[in-house]
């Protein structure tokens, strides 16, 4: 194993062991399940205004790729608008599936954060190695599943 492997695979540990923005969910939220390998993951979204995500917040059980992605999600989305956020949904799920070949690439040249800038997808990319595993494609996709739908629900609500 090389060290960017080792650094990576730290860093998805550090996201299973220490999730950011899990939490136990009350009221209403978001259940998306893998019946493959009974992964179960509780979404809600915050919401700052009716087009601005404050925070997402998750709870639920699943693998270390799975409870690794819903971390990194809800600090990639925290902050963004509803269409900022889609983007990075669609970018995120490309790149985990491997239909782009790094996190900046497929031509999409902006960015919620700056203006010009390719997606930056940060520690997403710890998780490249699951396109060599589809049943692991599955778990990492998962909590992005989720919210791309709600995003999707959101943004045809606030749409004329």
């Amino acid at each position: 194993m090389n060290e960017l492997d080792t650094l990576y695979q730290e860093l998805i540990l550090e996201h299973y062991k220490h999730p950011r923005n899990r939490e136990p969910l009350e009221g209403d939220f978001i259940t998306h399940e893998n019946p493959s390998c009974g992964d179960s993951l509780r979404l809600k979204i915050e919401w700052e205004g009716s087009d601005r995500i404050k925070r997402i917040v998750f709870d639920g059980h699943g693998c270390a790729i799975s409870i690794a992605s819903a971390s990194i999600m809800t600090e990639l989305l925290s902050g963004e608008t509803v269409q900022n956020a889609e983007r990075i949904c669609t970018k995120a799920i490309a790149f985990l599936r491997g239909e782009s070949k790094a996190s900046t690439d497929a031509g999409d040249s902006s960015d919620s954060r700056h203006s010009g800038d390719p997606v930056d997808l940060g520690d997403l990319q710890a998780l490249a190695g699951v396109r060599l595993f589809p049943l692991r494609v599955k778990c990492a996709t998962l909590a992005w599943h989720g919210i791309e739908k709600e995003l999707k629900a959101q943004g045809e609500v606030d749409r004329p």
